[in-house]
């Protein structure tokens, strides 16, 4: 099979991939020089819609409706657009080994390609409970959602299984979102997590209290502190209940598994230098290897607001960390001098009527204010998180776009803080002081 080369090779073909292919366009590209390999079979799209309105029942969203890079309010990035460009969109096709010596890629069909710059722009896998060897996880109808391929497969299920019985295993960003979703379409709903608290990582336990009885309010119920042991399923081999380490069981047509993921490396273990579970970068996102980048959730990249080494699995950063990286190449190139990465931690979400940011970092001791009641009409409250006298992390659920504004602002600044019951009595006045 004859060997293609490429000035810039993206690999993957997720967020990270689109927006690092709109800086390159945007810095000018001769017909040729870019590709993009990707497993998926579609132009790079803005994958949180796939937790959201792409399970809506009614006017739910689709392809070609969120490529990127809607996601930032980009221009939408159609598959033509890659053709009008001069890059050549390589889909459905698996990369099953890479050479970073002689920067050669092999795809699972043995087409090979060879490269100048690489960009690895990988991201994560789902963890999968046959991992755990779970008794029962291979049964049909137990979902997890990563690609649209797994949204395609979930919306199949929901309208075979109207009206039925969901289990959501997990209590973060996905079992929150998917939990919602399938509420919206008149599923009975039950979320399972094993932590005290949904959303652990980033909630503290005042937080959380809101929304987990803003869904109780809306009829999902919820068993936190359980754990799931295993699934039955019936002679069709279709899931029929989940089983909980207490020895209770919950009827089930439908299983949405959303208990975290894990960085796709695997190609490049021994080749690159790693660090907490990723890539170790620098604050241009080059690796260890001279004209090798890595991007979005692979990367443990420089955080200069905290002055330490982080990786994010968030799309922000994916966004803006893939950006930084096509500067960087091309500052290079063009002997010129980019800036250091200089990321604030962003993070975000939208269920049922409620939409929530946060900014910064979630360490110290915490105040929260405003109207936190589950059963006010219009909620709208945060949660301030203050250390050594700097308020370092900034949360709000209900914020207008100038009120998000202004938590960042205050997050990206590290205002002191002398006195914690002032802030509280302050609340959001505090932000728009700074």
């Amino acid at each position: 099979m004859a060997e293609k080369h490429f000035k810039y090779v993206i690999l993957g073909g997720g967020v990270a991939a689109g927006y690092a292919a709109r800086e390159f366009a945007k810095h000018g590209l001769n017909p040729g020089e870019l590709a993009i390999i990707s497993k998926e079979a579609v132009a790079p799209y803005e994958r949180p819609a796939l937790s959201k309105a792409y399970l809506f029942p009614q006017g739910a969203a689709r392809l070609p409706g969120f490529h990127v890079c809607v996601g930032s309010g980009g221009e939408r990035l159609l598959p033509e657009w890659y053709s009008e460009k001069g890059i050549e969109l390589i889909l459905s096709t698996e990369i099953v080994k890479a050479d970073l010596a002689s920067k050669t890629l092999t795809s699972a069909a043995g087409a090979i390609f060879t490269y100048d710059i690489l960009i690895i722009a990988t991201g994560s896998t789902v963890i999968n409970l046959s991992d755990f060897g779970t008794p029962g996880a291979d049964a049909n109808n137990i979902f997890y959602m990563r690609e649209i391929d797994d949204a395609d497969k979930l919306v199949a299920a929901i309208q075979a299984k109207k009206n039925g019985k969901a289990v959501i295993v997990g209590g973060g960003y996905i079992g929150l979102e998917l939990s919602a979703a399938m509420k919206i379409n008149n599923f009975d709903v039950t979320m399972v997590y094993p932590e005290p608290w949904c959303m652990p990582r980033l909630f503290t336990p005042e937080i959380a209290a809101f929304y987990e009885s803003d869904y109780a309010n809306k009829g999902v119920k919820i068993d936190k502190g359980t754990l799931v042991v295993g699934f039955d399923s019936d002679t069709n081999g279709d899931v029929t209940s989940v089983k909980l380490k207490d020895g209770r069981a919950l009827a089930a047509d439908i299983v949405i598994v959303g208990v975290g993921g894990r960085p796709l490396t695997k190609l490049f273990k021994g080749q690159v230098e790693e660090e907490k579970g990723g890539i170790r970068t620098d604050a241009f996102f080059q690796t260890s290897v001279g004209g090798v980048y890595a991007v979005g959730d692979v990367a443990t990249f420089p955080l200069k607001l905290y002055n330490e080494t982080r990786r994010v699995e968030h799309v922000d950063h994916a966004r803006k960390s893939a950006e930084q990286a096509v500067k960087a190449i091309k500052a290079i190139e063009e002997g010129k001098v980019t800036d250091d990465y200089d990321y604030l931690p962003y993070f975000y979400s939208r269920s049922f009527d409620l939409s929530w940011q946060f900014y910064g970092d979630n360490v110290g001791e915490t105040v929260i204010f405003g109207d936190n009641d589950p059963a006010s009409s219009k909620p709208k409250f945060g949660s301030y998180w203050i250390k050594e006298g700097k308020l370092l992390g900034a949360f709000l659920e209900g914020g207008s776009p100038e009120e998000n504004t202004a938590i960042a602002k205050l997050a990206r600044l590290q205002p002191a803080v002398p006195d914690l019951e002032q802030l509280t009595k302050e609340g959001l006045t505090f932000a728009s002081k700074i």
